[in-house]
């Protein structure tokens, strides 16, 4: 009867494991981990820049406006900032990302201690000309908010390596090039901030696409610009 009772018991966990395991890798595999249970979580914060990480230093970047003008990272010491990567023809994340920066803008309206950088990664397509009509018809109204372009390999590099915000040139793409639908969020010193997970870990990035992350950030640039 021992014995039964043992091969019953081997049985039900090799079913389970037969169930389960597939699915593990797959999500894994899929990167649902991490996207799922970290960058789609909120976090939290209790209204103290103590609670906000600090990450590291934001990359150093000399890029072009929408005015023709040069605007380093420099530009944005002493103001909190938001950074995100996209492209003026992304039929997909890029509008809604766009439309989320604007209720960013209009939340913190005519605070000259806040800032946007909308850095594009298709520099061929989006000249300084093509950026300052995309402002224009976003609605764009802060002087601190730059659309930027320049050297395309550049931009890649402060993208890939100096944020870890992925982009790429991908022809199978919609649009031709994929990128991260996160926000950045910059202190007045020039360093990246972030909430951290239920178990301390960091976060990174904000949901730039979703309302959980729209609200988280607003709620953290409030806290920045208080320091």
């Amino acid at each position: 009867m021992k014995n039964k009772s043992y091969i019953g018991i081997s049985f039900v966990i090799l079913l389970f494991g037969i169930w389960a395991v597939p699915k593990i890798v797959d999500r894994f595999s899929n990167k649902q981990v991490i996207e799922d249970d970290r960058l789609n979580n909120a976090g939290t914060a209790t209204g103290k820049s103590n609670d906000l990480l600090l990450i590291a230093k934001a990359p150093e970047f000399s890029l072009t406006n929408q005015d023709g003008k040069t605007i380093t990272n420099n530009d944005y010491l002493g103001k909190v900032y938001v950074l995100e990567f996209f492209f003026t023809a992304c039929p997909t994340i890029c509008p809604v990302m766009n439309q989320n920066m604007l209720t960013i803008q209009n939340e913190f309206f005519g605070n000259k201690n806040f800032g946007i950088a909308s850095i594009t990664i298709d520099p061929k397509q989006d000249t300084p000309e093509v950026l300052k009509k995309h402002a224009e018809e976003l609605g764009v109204k802060s002087a601190n908010w730059n659309f930027l372009t320049g050297d395309k390999d550049s931009i890649y590099a402060v993208a890939n390596k100096g944020f870890n915000l992925y982009v790429g040139q991908n022809s199978q793409a919609s649009g031709g090039f994929e990128h991260s639908g996160m926000f950045a969020l910059v202190d007045k010193k020039g360093n990246i901030r972030c909430r951290s997970d239920e178990l301390g870990n960091p976060i990174m990035y904000y949901d730039g696409i979703e309302a959980v992350g729209i609200k988280a950030i607003m709620t953290d640039i409030k806290i920045l610009l208080n320091e």
